[in-house]
């Protein structure tokens, strides 16, 4: 467990189920083993899924992501779970939790994922998004890298590698001019454990927690997450960005792997950390 996390188990999530959806007592309830760093996630029978915030999960049983996921899954080029179901605290969970659908797909290693395919999966999945309509929705991620800078400086406090170098590379994303377009839509943590895969391919995204309106460059920083040169500049030609924002975007992947190198150690999260090395180095070599 991470610091601040409540703590799941399968007893916790069968008497929470068992209690507030009696018409799936009988069902079977297995951990997914590829939880996430936020959300414990538990399959419930064939169809369903339940997920529950490890940290900060919602005081209220309408979010957004019930109020406008549903509205999203129609028009995206990738699956995405839909919610069916709210669960209320109880049995010592304080928060509210959902149940939502079940999709096929596994979590596979980015190393055995074709970067190159995965820019149309992704950039195709990240147009689609800017192009939904924006009325009422709610604000996402995408906040000005100006609100991150001091997170980003407690991090890079303890932060081991080169710190002279990312520091500049973030003080460069921070200059860049800020979004002064309409706020878009995004997911807010398009990470490979986000994304579940069939036969080689990127077919589904998950854990919208993170979603909303504001900077798209949020969403841009995934192109330095395949980890190849070669995709990140197709990812450049597929998705019209300016370069003010691919800017940004590479300040939000600096800002997201020192964090991970600064918290993460190789007995709690070697992948994530072997991971958010290369990011960094792929962004820092990007540097003009």
């Amino acid at each position: 467990m991470s610091d601040g996390e409540h703590r799941i188990d399968e007893p916790l999530v069968r008497g929470l189920v068992d209690h507030q959806f009696p018409q799936w007592a009988a069902l079977p309830l297995r951990p997914v083993v590829e939880s996430g760093t936020d959300n414990a996630i538990y399959r419930l029978g064939e169809k369903l899924v339940v997920r529950l915030a490890l940290r900060d999960g919602p005081d209220q049983p309408e979010t957004k992501v019930r109020q406008w996921l549903p509205r999203l899954a129609p028009i995206l080029p990738l699956e995405v779970p839909v919610p069916v179901a709210v669960g209320a605290p109880g049995y010592g969970y304080p928060w509210f939790w959902e149940i939502h659908t079940w999709l096929d797909g596994t979590y596979v290693p980015i190393d055995s994922i074709d970067a190159v395919d995965a820019v149309e999966n992704l950039g195709g999945l990240i147009g689609a998004l800017w192009r939904f309509e924006r009325a009422g929705a709610p604000l996402g991620r995408g906040v000005p890298l100006t609100e991150r800078d001091d997170r980003f400086r407690y991090w890079l406090k303890r932060y081991d590698g080169d710190v002279t170098a990312a520091r500049d590379a973030w003080e460069e994303a921070l200059a860049a001019p800020a979004w002064n377009g309409p706020p878009l839509w995004h997911h807010g943590d398009l990470d490979a454990r986000n994304w579940l895969v069939r036969g080689g391919q990127i077919t589904a995204v998950i854990d919208w927690g993170h979603m909303g309106v504001g900077d798209p460059a949020v969403d841009l920083m995934v192109a330095w997450k395949l980890r190849s040169a070669t995709a990140l500049d197709i990812f450049r030609g597929v998705v019209a960005a300016d370069d003010a924002t691919w800017s940004r975007a590479r300040g939000w992947v600096v800002s997201q792997a020192v964090a991970i190198l600064a918290y993460y150690t190789e007995e709690t999260n070697p992948t994530l950390r072997r991971e958010a090395e290369s990011w960094l180095a792929l962004a820092l070599s990007d540097i003009a």
